[in-house]
């Protein structure tokens, strides 16, 4: 049964986040600036509008210490006592080249990685808050970010470039780029589910399984594109799930022990999907021996010749015979995966979601929660509401 929390906010809430540990708080942001944090019973602990009056468009808390909570609004992150929310305890302002859309902690609580509309991802070291990385490759807003669990120097960035890239912290260049537009075109994917348009494959919101080497990013098709890392970090099998008649906002693993591929996803068709990955070709490719085929085996026959043409085009701001190479190496990537894919889309059609929740209004975020010991689903829209969906019953 769902559950409403209401009269925490003024305006609509754009995003949640859950602090760790089994007495853990919540904490939810909304436009103008507004930050609401919540028990676990969907009491109000607190409450406090930040200054500047600019949406709150991502709230994360400290995995190191629970008593910190990092807010991102406009080009500022604050940390604020989420038990005592009489204002900020510290701001990075400028943290953000552009207004923030995205935060991510690494593992210790030691690096802070904030996506903004320039397309850039800062990371900042902690507590000083001092930049430390600016990575630059999006060609568009940078819409998401999110750190390589057991990996605490490895990222992962999506944007409305439609770009999902994967960065070492040693180097200020991707170590691979995947692009969904050319996924989906050399798919060549005419099937279309009703009422579904042909949307390009923004990327909105990218999550990494808890073992570290299984991505999945929701996108403007409708589809949760999917990506397994191998061994040196390399692209090794790409897939996807058509998973919303209209663009999917958000994909969020759910992490339990018990069922580390179960996969949460909202989008702006109103459903809340719950899908469990573990047979998915990506996820376990040996289930899925005679069409799965690796990247690095497609690599072969692919014409470098022309990818090296399209890198040409492409660089703009590094030196002219670095960024060749540069854009040749991560082309060639996006182009194995590419041809990866086609194998994957067929096994894709075969399991609808294990659960399927038709919450009516589009999804603005989903955030995974252990409430009293009950796995739970926040889920924020258009409303001043969250509703709390129990997943405990599968």
């Amino acid at each position: 049964m769902a559950r409403q929390w209401s009269e925490g906010h003024f305006t609509s809430i754009l995003c949640v986040g859950a602090s760790a540990g089994p007495g853990g708080l919540l904490a939810s942001g909304s436009e103008g600036g507004e930050v609401t944090v919540w028990s676990q019973e969907g009491t109000i602990i607190g409450r406090v509008a930040l200054p500047g009056e600019e949406d709150s468009t991502s709230v994360v808390f400290s995995p190191a210490a629970p008593g910190q909570l990092y807010v991102s609004h406009g080009d500022t992150v604050s940390v604020l006592d989420p038990r005592n929310l009489r204002g900020p305890v510290e701001e990075f302002q400028g943290a953000g080249e552009e207004e923030i859309n995205a935060l991510a902690l690494n593992e210790t609580g030691s690096a802070l990685a904030v996506a903004d509309d320039s397309g850039a991802v800062r990371v900042l070291e902690l507590p000083a808050g001092k930049v430390c990385r600016t990575l630059r490759r999006h060609t568009n807003i940078c819409s998401s970010v999110a750190f390589r669990p057991h990996r605490p120097n490895n990222l992962v960035s999506a944007g409305l470039d439609m770009q999902v890239m994967l960065w070492g912290l040693q180097k200020t260049r991707p170590i691979w780029m995947l692009n969904l537009q050319d996924l989906a075109e050399d798919e060549g994917d005419q099937q279309q589910r009703p009422g579904q348009l042909f949307n390009p494959p923004l990327a909105h919101c990218v999550s990494v399984a808890s073992c570290g080497n299984i991505l999945a990013c929701a996108a403007e098709d409708g589809r949760v594109h999917l990506m397994r890392i191998g061994s040196g970090s390399k692209l090794e099998q790409q897939g996807a799930v058509k998973a919303h008649s209209q663009g999917a906002s958000q994909a969020h693993f759910v992490s339990l022990p018990s069922h580390p591929y179960w996969l949460v996803t909202g989008g702006n068709d109103g459903q809340v999907a719950l899908w469990d990955l573990s047979k998915h070709p990506v996820v376990a490719p040996e289930g899925n021996a005679k069409s799965g085929v690796t990247a690095g085996q497609r690599r072969k026959g692919k014409n470098k010749t022309k990818k090296k043409e399209q890198s040409q085009d492409k660089a703009k701001t590094a030196p002219k015979a670095e960024a060749e190479k540069e854009e040749a190496e991560v082309e060639d990537e996006a182009a194995a995966a590419a041809a990866a894919a086609a194998a994957e889309d067929v096994t894709e059609e075969r399991s609808g979601p294990k659960l399927s929740i038709s919450h009516g209004d589009k999804v603005n975020w989903l955030c995974p929660a252990v409430l009293k010991g009950e796995q739970c689903v926040v889920v924020a829209d258009q409303s001043c509401s969250l509703t709390v969906y129990p997943l405990s019953h599968l």
